[in-house]
């Protein structure tokens, strides 16, 4: 099961050599990947929507904000990499049960750029 969501944020990369360490915006794209060992009694591993709800609750509170200024990132640098990981572990927390596993976030910064984060 796959789902792709966006959002609009802004951040800038402390201790950066380079231009982006000064505020810039992206319109990044989400994709969220969950693996099922099991189906429910519809034939279900997750339904998307769950999926979907849980992501967009999680990238709303990035929405339309400067990621330096909220936790993590404002102790943490607002990398891919680390939101990627952040979407993960926040993502797992609510998704994860018996059968059912996060088992991806795959975070586009751009149309040609993107991280991957997973545990496994």
């Amino acid at each position: 099961m796959k789902i792709l969501l966006d959002f609009a944020a802004a951040h800038l990369l402390r201790d950066y050599e380079g231009v982006c360490n000064r505020l810039h915006g992206h319109n990044w794209k989400v994709e969220v990947q969950v693996t099922a060992t099991q189906l429910d009694d519809v034939g279900m591993g997750m339904d998307f929507k769950v999926i979907k709800d849980a992501t967009k609750e999680l990238i709303g509170k990035l929405d339309h904000r400067n990621l330096n200024e909220i936790p993590p990132f404002d102790k943490i640098n607002p990398t891919a990499e680390n939101i990627s990981e952040y979407l993960y572990t926040e993502l797992s927390k609510e998704l994860n049960a018996d059968g059912i596993k996060v088992s991806t976030v795959t975070l586009w910064e751009t149309d040609r750029a993107c991280v991957t984060y997973s545990e496994d």
